[in-house]
């Protein structure tokens, strides 16, 4: 007789077919550790980390001949009303000069809020490749060794670390000085990628308060936070008790207000500028951080009321009355609009038509047009992939210097 344990022993090939099974389920990853847009077609790729360090820019170089006109963090999907957005913004020109103005050459502008509006791809792009989810070091050889996503710290200048003072995100002041005899002070709210922006910010900035917000990935996140309108004038508010407390002066105040955004970042901007405190911005930068929902994608017709807020700003730049400049990648993104194409529609409600350029910039982008109308300053650049969009915070270096800083003339402050 067979022992009982022998018994219950399964045949040889039984045992076989036993241990490839299980061989099998070891190999195969659990649900959890499979990437979670692998199944969902609509989802953008996953951004980089907002924390990390912005682009640091070498020396510009000289503008050549126009040609003829062509054509993250990035966050998640947002919610219905707010698009995600893509990756990649342009530089700006270091000398600032302004371009052959476009008025009158683009389609005439609708009311802002009129129907919604349908926007033309570039031919030259629809056969170029979306974002990739790539954060390996810079393919292009012009970049050197620098990862537009992780930069070299250049210090701090004039300014002291982030301080928790505000009543969202941090902020960054000079040592000293600063402010007006009569306790004015400027400041630059930024939103998404504060410590990125940072590093680009201190190379050119020697005085005015930079306050960075960063509320996660994905626009919505942003558009909810400050939707509110007491939220944004708590934090002004909070931004001028830390000033007041920094240089022990009883009374400051706000002077001039801007309001920058990269990626994600324009969700906040978008309510801001709907309420009455928006009316106190003076200048407004987006680094690839404009999107718009379709309210027909086969027909690629934007949600024009997503963009009303931005097309008045624009408006009042293009008149003097305001600073604003907008850059733009080559990032097409699943299922809403692109940087390019919000660019493009806003150009379009100044009645105007973006001149082509040709012009090699910071960390490797590379300028295809651009339109300058009074003071509002629209650049375009190719780039497709994940470093060219963290190459956009370069942009804020030369943005200070070229314009913020002669604009706003703010006192000077010192270590």
């Amino acid at each position: 007789m067979r022992h009982p344990l022998q018994a219950r022993r399964p045949p040889g090939r039984w045992a076989l077919l036993s241990l490839l099974a299980a061989t099998w389920w070891l190999a195969a990853p659990p649900a959890a550790a499979q990437d979670p847009a692998a199944g969902q077609p609509g989802a953008p790729p996953e951004p980089p980390p907002a924390a990390q360090a912005a682009p640091q820019a070498p020396a510009p170089q000289a503008d050549s001949a126009p040609q003829a006109d062509s054509a993250t963090q990035a966050g998640s999907p947002a919610p219905t009303d707010s698009p995600p957005p893509a990756d990649g913004a342009p530089p700006l020109h270091a000398d600032g000069a302004p371009a052959a103005d476009g008025a009158g050459a683009g389609t005439p502008p609708s009311s802002a809020g009129g129907a919604d509006q349908r926007v033309e791809r570039s031919p030259a792009r629809r056969d170029r490749p979306g974002a990739t989810s790539s954060l390996s070091a810079p393919s292009k050889k012009r970049r050197g060794d620098i990862n537009p996503c992780m930069t070299p710290d250049p210090g701090w200048g004039v300014y002291d670390r982030w301080s928790r003072a505000p009543s969202i995100g941090q902020m960054i002041m000079p040592h000293r000085g600063g402010v007006t005899k009569r306790g004015g002070f400027d400041v630059l709210i930024h939103f998404h990628g504060h410590e990125a922006l940072r590093k680009e910010f201190v190379k050119t900035a020697d005085g005015a308060v930079l306050v960075g917000i960063d509320l996660g990935i994905g626009s919505g996140a942003y558009s909810s936070t400050f939707s509110a309108p007491y939220v944004f004038e708590h934090l002004l508010d909070s931004i001028e008790r830390a000033v007041a407390k920094k240089t022990g002066k009883k009374k400051v105040y706000i002077r001039k207000l801007g309001l920058s955004a990269w990626s994600a970042g324009y969700g906040a901007i978008e309510q801001i500028l709907r309420q009455k405190a928006g009316k106190r911005v003076d200048a407004l930068v987006l680094l690839d951080s404009l999107h718009a929902g379709y309210a027909d994608e086969q027909q690629r017709k934007l949600k024009v009321a997503q963009l009303e807020p931005f097309i008045a700003f624009a408006r009042r730049a293009a008149a003097g009355e305001a600073f604003m400049f907008m850059s733009h990648s080559s990032i097409l993104p699943p299922g809403y609009a692109s940087t390019e194409e919000t660019a493009s529609f806003v150009v379009q409600q100044l009645r105007g038509k973006p001149r082509g350029s040709s012009r090699r910039d910071v960390l490797g982008l590379d300028m295809i047009r651009r339109y300058d109308r009074g003071d509002f300053h629209l650049r375009g650049y190719t780039g497709d992939d994940k470093p060219d969009h963290c190459a956009h915070l370069g942009l804020m270096a030369d943005v200070m210097r070229v314009h913020l800083k002669p604009r706003w003339k703010t006192p000077r402050g010192r270590r």
